[in-house]
């Protein structure tokens, strides 16, 4: 008797393996399809370079490099012109003056945030609170698994795509209000969590075992950004055909709220 996809993955469950790597991954068996998941940090330091060897030999056997997006591609997420009122107009006088003692605190003039959506400033903070740590987008993860992808002709699979990753947050309440709340809200607690990626990556992995790392979104933010994604790409993952797949995605993806693993685990 034929079975239905939510059976098999009901029956797979117990091949997930959180297997023993000195960076953030862990296996999953899907019938006749192998995903080696990967903790990806989208920014790194010049000592995550090169990857791990075990891992360049993963994609090396894998007949496809799968990531959210492939961002080698250039252009930028932020938009140019949109001529928004200022900030002034827009933020309660407590959240601008939060934002503006961080600006204040980063070196950064508050003014030229003034006529940017509210989710752009958001991701330009987290920006330059990863550079502050010694991260850097040419050492991301995701992107030096997708130049060695390439130097070797290896096919790429985006998850989403740049363009869509846009679109998610231009579609965020209020130009992105949200995004920016959170981003102050957890700016200290986003700190530590990639301070503990940045560790797990050179070979200290958390010692508290299993893994939960902590959400920096609302409950809102977290069933848009999170939980509504993990469970497309689960569909997408379980329509690939047999093979084996790297699967590079941001960490909490993997070991956060509503995370991909245990979509697989709870059907």
């Amino acid at each position: 008797m034929r079975r239905s996809p939510w059976q098999c993955v009901t029956q797979l469950a117990s091949r997930l393996f959180p297997a023993s790597y000195a960076w953030p991954a862990m296996d999953i068996q899907l019938g006749n399809r192998q995903l080696h998941l990967v903790g990806s940090i989208h920014m790194g330091t010049r000592d995550m370079q090169p990857l791990p060897a075990r891992l360049l030999r993963q994609l090396a056997k894998a007949d496809a490099l799968i990531v959210e997006a492939d961002i080698t591609q250039g252009g930028s997420p932020f938009v140019e012109g949109e001529n928004l009122p200022p900030l002034a107009e827009r933020l309660d006088s407590e959240t601008l003056t939060r934002l503006t003692e961080l600006c204040d605190e980063l070196m950064l003039s508050v003014m030229m945030f003034d006529n940017l959506p509210m989710w752009q400033i958001a991701l330009m903070l987290q920006a330059q609170q990863a550079q502050r740590l010694g991260l850097r987008p040419q050492y991301g993860i995701d992107y030096q698994l997708l130049q060695a992808a390439k130097a070797t002709h290896k096919p790429v699979i985006e998850l989403e795509g740049p363009d869509t990753q846009i679109a998610l947050l231009k579609s965020l309440p209020e130009n992105g209000l949200p995004l920016l709340l959170d981003t102050l809200e957890h700016w200290h607690t986003n700190a530590r969590l990639l301070q503990t990626m940045i560790s797990w990556w050179l070979d200290a992995p958390p010692k508290q075992q299993p893994v939960a790392l902590p959400t920096t979104f609302s409950n809102e933010l977290n069933d848009t950004l999170m939980r509504n994604r993990n469970q497309h790409w689960r569909e997408l993952l379980l329509a690939l055909p047999p093979g084996r797949y790297v699967v590079a995605v941001g960490a909490l993806h993997l070991y956060g709220d509503d995370n991909l693993p245990g979509l697989f685990k709870a059907r």
